[in-house]
């Protein structure tokens, strides 16, 4: 009997090449193929495993279709873990698109085309940024609840269109995981703009890339070796880290400059220049089913901060005992200082949108001037939140309590309404989630859209998906959303932010 053959994209990624390199000494069990770009870099990184036994290279790219049917071909199992990700996607929106939407829809239609839809198990890599900003007190989420990218995330918008596309792809045997924040060696060298939009009372739950790793290379062995339950497919999962791997942003602060000896944080963090509004992530309130069944996890944060220490090598401790004498905190922060200042004024810096009185930029990111104004000049006057354990369950809308099996279009009626539509469809199959039904959003958009879709993914109209940020006026009509939008913003927060880019135009 031959071998299973699974197929990982993005292997010269930060989660890819940790699953890589760990799914690489499982090869006796499977053969491992990987699809990579024939770039210098990743000639360098995967050269030395050309022709060795279990490993598969095929040189291409996902949006050629030839290179992706070639890839596909027998695959048993597809790991879709390549991304054109945050920062670089938020400067070049089309290519997000391109890369994460159509290289998605080019490897699901291989699978059709070459008749393996009943047969190849297909894993999708989602992310935290599509529930978008969950500031305080909402802080705790789970899947199912509403889908709101960021206003300006083209990331998190092509991540969205790609999930929507798995979800209603007809495949027998699918699972988005949506990954959180990744800790590790590349965040600690991230220098960008997108640093000070990680708001102060911000919350994630990470997740190491060794962690990472460690679960697309469990996902692979389950699956090979047939123990991986048939419950796992046809659904969405939160990657989290558990409660070791979660922090707010301004504690994070404290452990990473602490480590350098800087204890005085009002040197160098300036509440004034650091976005309140619209980042992404929240702690999880499930993360724990998708590690019931991969078992992963075994990092925290102190593997992150010991990540950083290494990435600055010498530098610490030259800083920590700079530290140490007079008037040597304020002047390694200053050093600090100057090495962001130009990233706060770049194309996506937040000293560039008040200085420059950008509205649609001011207003996401605080909710407008009048809110950006009453941030503290000093970071010992800013409000920082403790309430961290408090869970605001948001409501989804139907008897959750109920078997998927017991599942009417009663139930279905009733979460159209609460989202401030309506469910059209005159009949559904009991217990049925994956058939398509024929919903009308409150601006009128009539749209298909299955149960799974719905209730378990978050998303609603596909029409102002792509369309807008149209969060405030969405908010008024609809309850659902509400949720996730009137605890952080004012009523007269109504501006609607036209998208760049859309997934037809792929």
């Amino acid at each position: 009997m031959a071998k299973p053959v699974v197929l990982l994209t993005g292997a010269s990624g930060t989660m890819g090449m940790e699953s890589f390199k760990l799914m690489k000494n499982d090869t006796p069990r499977y053969t491992l193929r990987i699809l990579v770009r024939g770039s210098e870099k990743n000639h360098k990184l995967f050269d030395e495993y050309e022709g060795k036994q279990g490993i598969e290279i095929i040189w291409g790219d996902l949006n050629n279709r030839d290179e992706v049917d070639r890839a596909v071909k027998g695959a048993s199992l597809v790991l879709h873990v390549a991304a054109f990700v945050s920062p670089a996607a938020d400067y070049n929106p089309k290519k997000a698109m391109e890369v994460n939407y159509g290289g998605t829809r080019n490897l699901i239609e291989a699978i059709k085309d070459l008749g393996q839809e009943e047969t190849t198990k297909f894993v999708y890599i989602g992310t935290v940024a599509e529930t978008g900003d969950r500031m305080p007190p909402i802080h705790w989420g789970r899947v199912g609840d509403p889908i709101k990218p960021s206003m300006f995330d083209y990331y998190a918008v092509s991540k969205v269109a790609a999930e929507r596309y798995v979800i209603e792809s007809g495949l027998k045997y699918w699972a988005s995981l949506r990954q959180t924040g990744i800790i590790g060696p590349a965040m600690s060298e991230i220098r960008d703009a997108i640093m000070f939009h990680n708001c102060l009372n911000n919350v994630l739950e990470y997740c190491s890339d060794r962690d990472s790793g460690k679960c697309m290379q469990n996902l692979a062995r389950y699956d090979s070796n047939g123990t991986l339950s048939e419950d796992f497919w046809g659904h969405i999962y939160n990657i989290g880290g558990g409660p070791a791997a979660r922090t707010d942003t301004y504690s994070m602060y404290e452990e990473l400059y602490g480590a350098l000896g800087i204890t005085e944080l009002q040197y160098l963090l300036k509440p004034r220049e650091i976005a309140t509004l619209n980042f992404h992530g929240h702690y999880y309130e499930d993360s724990d089913k998708l590690n019931d069944y991969l078992h992963f996890r075994s990092d925290g944060m102190e593997y992150y901060y010991n990540s950083y220490l290494k990435t600055l090598g010498p530098v610490a401790p030259i800083s920590k005992a700079v530290c140490k004498l007079p008037g040597g905190q304020a002047l390694m922060s200053k050093a600090i200082g100057m090495a962001f200042e130009p990233l706060k004024k770049s194309e996506h810096g937040t000293v560039r949108f008040i200085k420059e009185d950008m509205a649609p930029q001011i207003e996401a990111y605080w909710g407008g001037k009048e809110r950006w104004d009453e941030q503290p000049y000093d970071v010992r006057d800013f409000k920082r939140f403790k309430d961290w354990d408090t869970v605001i369950h948001l409501d989804h809308g139907y008897d959750e309590s109920k078997p998927e099996s017991e599942l009417n279009l009663e139930d279905m009626k009733g979460a159209a309404v609460f989202r401030g539509g309506e469910c059209l469809s005159k009949k559904m199959k009991k217990g049925d989630w994956s058939t398509k039904l024929k919903f009308k959003c409150q601006f009128g958009h009539e749209f298909m859209a299955s149960p799974r879709l719905v209730l378990e993914g978050g998303h609603w109209c596909d029409e102002c998906e792509r369309k807008s940020w149209n969060y405030g006026q969405r908010a008024k009509g609809d309850p659902f959303f509400n949720q996730v939008w009137a605890p952080l913003h004012g009523e007269d927060e109504l501006r609607e932010y036209p998208k760049e880019v859309t997934e037809l135009e792929v």
